[in-house]
């Protein structure tokens, strides 16, 4: 997900140029940093907050 939406962002920003792979990876490689620490740390609140809020009361 993260490397699709940097492409399609790359894209958006600068246009189809030359070096856009250069772009998009760079912009790939921050995006990732940044994506899967706040998957690792913030999927698991969200799914217990899920949780809470969707279960039936017994």
């Amino acid at each position: 997900m993260s490397g699709f939406m940097s492409l399609v962002i790359s894209i958006f920003n600068v246009g189809l140029i030359d070096n856009i792979a250069t772009i998009w990876l760079k912009a790939w490689a921050f995006a990732f940093c940044v994506a899967f620490p706040t998957v690792i740390f913030v999927a698991p609140v969200v799914h217990k907050l899920t949780n809470k809020l969707i279960r039936a009361p017994l």
